[in-house]
């Protein structure tokens, strides 16, 4: 908090707050779900901001060179244990869909990483390319501005990011899954603020496109069998009659990209194709990240880092040691939102011992990873009691999630920062992710 914020009078606080809340769209944005409200908006430092705002560059790189690494990996010009791991649990239709030439260089054009700050520093946890949250961090930026509070992307800067990743497309089909139907709302909204003439929020039955027209995709690739328009739409796409964005390539929603990017044998690879200042940039901001994988080593061999010569150690290892985040790597309804995420100090020895087992019994249909955990830092905030009508200080800790919109292609591409959401749970809550005792909020410089 800034001393302009603390030394605002309750008043305007209380002001602020309620425009906020007297703002927020009739259907709301999140369906059944609701936040704490902060009067301002998150206050980041100068040094922060400018790593921000460098960082979608470096992000996109890093898609570019994982696409590649896949794609040499089927030639057989890179490791066939890339492909391999990259392709565990998944359909063969969508695999070949993967490899198929027309999607060869597609790239998800809406990036957004997980970003925690500790001790350590600043930390890239994950990288989602279907994010939710582009219509609520718009509204936030829109609604915060109107306070007179000077948000990073501007008022309009999510706006005219996601608008542009769809270039002169005529229409636009928002196409959003039932798994994925607590952000219908907050789409809508930004489908309304677009133009519904343009823009238009779908279920997923819908496959009436015309030639030409723009796709976003708010569906993850595990959930196609409840998506009956996937089939024909991913199909219009390989046969560029279609611009689908994400492409349908689950190798972007896999959170194994950031233990090959740890991985001893691919370090020539990542500094030919990255460059080495972003190289290095990538290494300080991601954590150590393993796949867990089951395959038997040498008896004189250990797992890098931890010095395990077999998984089931990690069993064994203490609370103290066990500074650990096991989750599961992607295409599994618990891939996302914090469901298969397990905190391995925050467990009982038996019940992590549970995880681990499973993790290591179900690597060939659902690989899971594992990552050193920088526990984040505590940070002082407040959020306004609309039932008592105050407001009420409160100690967080607070994850960042960057929006980067790609627009242009290969190498003629460029990404822009559209905005920045700020979440702050309670200091208690080991886990940070979108909860009713969060506070969601934009960032201010």
């Amino acid at each position: 908090m800034n001393s302009a914020q603390a030394n605002a009078p309750p008043t305007e606080a209380a002001e602020r707050a309620r425009f906020v809340y007297e703002h927020l769209p009739a259907e709301g944005l999140f369906a059944g779900q609701n936040w704490r409200i902060s009067p301002f908006p998150c206050p980041l430092g100068v040094a922060l901001v400018r790593e921000l705002e460098t960082l979608g560059r470096v992000l996109l790189q890093f898609y570019r060179a994982a696409n590649l690494l896949y794609r040499r990996s089927v030639e057989g010009r890179q490791p066939a244990w890339v492909a391999r791991w990259l392709d565990l649990g998944k359909p063969s239709e969508l695999i070949q869909l993967q490899r198929s030439p027309a999607l060869k260089q597609a790239l998800p054009r809406v990036i957004r990483p997980d970003l925690l700050i500790s001790d350590h520093g600043l930390s890239v946890t994950e990288l989602d390319s279907v994010p939710g949250g582009i219509g609520l961090t718009g509204w936030l930026n829109q609604t915060y501005s109107a306070t007179g509070a000077e948000v990073l992307g501007g008022p309009d800067g999510m706006l005219r990011g996601f608008a542009g990743i769809f270039g002169d497309a005529p229409n636009v089909h928002i196409v959003i899954s039932e798994e994925a139907a607590t952000y219908r709302p907050e789409m809508a909204w930004l489908a309304e603020q677009l133009g519904a003439s343009r823009f238009q929020v779908r279920d997923a039955q819908f496959s009436a496109c015309a030639d030409g027209d723009a796709v976003y995709r708010f569906f993850e690739l595990f959930d196609l069998a409840n998506v009956p328009s996937a089939k024909d739409l991913f199909a219009r796409a390989a046969a560029r009659r279609v611009h689908l964005t994400p492409p349908p390539k689950p190798l972007f929603e896999e959170k194994m990209l950031f233990a090959l990017l740890w991985n001893r044998n691919l370090r020539g690879f990542w500094r030919q194709e990255l460059g080495e200042n972003f190289y290095q940039r990538l290494l300080r901001l991601v954590p150590y990240t393993w796949l867990v994988d089951p395959t038997p080593l040498p008896p004189h061999a250990a797992i890098p880092e931890l010095n395990l010569s077999d998984w089931h150690q990690l069993k064994e290892l203490s609370q103290k040691e066990r500074g650990l985040i096991l989750k599961v790597s992607g295409f599994s309804p618990r891939a996302w939102g914090a469901r298969g995420v397990f905190l391995g100090s925050d467990l009982a020895q038996a019940d992590w011992a549970i995880v681990v087992d499973e993790a290591l019994a179900n690597f060939a249909r659902s690989p899971c990873v594992l990552q050193r955990y920088h526990k984040p830092r505590l940070i002082q905030a407040q959020w306004f009691d609309f039932t008592r009508q105050q407001l009420v200080p409160m100690q967080g800790r607070l994850r960042l999630c960057p929006y980067y919109f790609v627009t242009g292609d290969a190498d003629a591409a460029r990404v822009e920062m559209g905005g920045v959401l700020a979440t702050i749970c309670p200091a208690n809550k080991k886990i940070i992710h979108g909860m009713k005792e969060a506070i969601l909020a934009p960032c201010s410089l």
